[in-house]
């Protein structure tokens, strides 16, 4: 940087845009991506009455059978404020209860109910469309490769970070 401004010399500066050849670009590129699938599912999932953050417990839930809320923050990225909202919503729409844990009645466990099991499984159907859409410039055999690249680079084997 010089005393007149910027040193033009300096390395491209994230933009964002497709040919980004920043060190940025690949982060920037899985933020859109997120965005426009979050979008996506969104529609999928406002004629179910829930929202992404609802689905993503009930997710867990399914996945992990009754957890803790403290589990459901950890594997949802969400703070325990956040989580406290999704489960009293689950809990309002009846998707959800929270149950003592035995042997520490201070922790209550959250499990999914015979509703939400079945809206989760009319989620699954509601997203096939909507899920289709969002991949349709694809080529044959892109969504595989597409899903193995992410799943390898959000889940480094062991060693590797």
């Amino acid at each position: 940087m010089t005393a007149d401004g910027p040193d033009r010399t300096t390395a491209s500066r994230a933009t964002g845009r497709p040919g980004d050849a920043t060190p940025f670009a690949l982060g920037l590129l899985l933020r859109q991506a997120h965005w426009r699938a979050a979008t996506v599912m969104t529609e999928a999932l406002r004629p179910l009455g829930i929202e992404l953050r609802h689905f993503a417990v009930m997710i867990v839930l399914v996945d992990r059978g009754p957890t803790v809320q403290r589990d459901l923050a950890a594997a949802t990225g969400s703070d325990r404020a956040g989580i406290m909202r999704v489960v009293d919503d689950l809990e309002r729409m009846e998707l959800a209860v929270r149950k003592s844990v035995p042997g520490d009645r201070r922790v209550r466990a959250v499990e999914i109910t015979l509703k939400g099991l079945e809206l989760f499984d009319a989620a699954h159907v509601a997203a096939e469309p909507q899920a289709e859409r969002l991949v349709a410039q694809l080529r044959p055999g892109e969504v595989e490769q597409l899903k193995d690249l992410l799943t390898r680079l959000a889940y480094p084997s062991s060693g590797e970070a």
